[in-house]
């Protein structure tokens, strides 16, 4: 379910595609922050559980490499838990639509806005 700010997915209907993955709640919080010597970035926070274990970890992106985040928020999830393949991105896309187009505004960014190289995870 997506808000502007927030994004929630979980498995906990388990449809027949999804009984082998285990159970998992995930929560992703996003904002701009200014850092005065960075710039705009982009600050999430990643919480929830899986197979019932909590887990809740913070980071953040530069702004011209903050549309990266459904990889690094993927990488997060799977160190507690989570199979990549399994991913919360990879189920209902247009939500994350929705979460691509408020970063987009959030920042102010433009297609074809260079990338500085230094700032890919």
């Amino acid at each position: 379910m997506f808000t502007p700010g927030h994004l929630h997915r979980d498995n906990n209907d388990r449809p027949e595609h999804m009984r082998l993955l285990p159970p998992f709640s995930v929560d992703f919080y996003y904002e701009v922050r200014k850092d005065p010597q960075q710039g705009p970035m982009l600050h999430m926070r990643l919480v929830g559980e899986v197979d019932g274990r909590h887990f809740e970890e913070e980071f953040e992106l530069h702004r011209d490499v903050a549309f990266n985040f459904a990889s690094v928020a993927t990488r997060v999830a799977a160190r507690h838990g989570l199979p990549p393949n399994a991913s919360p991105v990879m189920r209902g896309h247009d939500e994350y639509d929705k979460v691509f187009a408020d970063i987009r505004t959030k920042l102010n960014a433009q297609p074809g806005e260079p990338v500085n190289l230094d700032h890919v995870l």
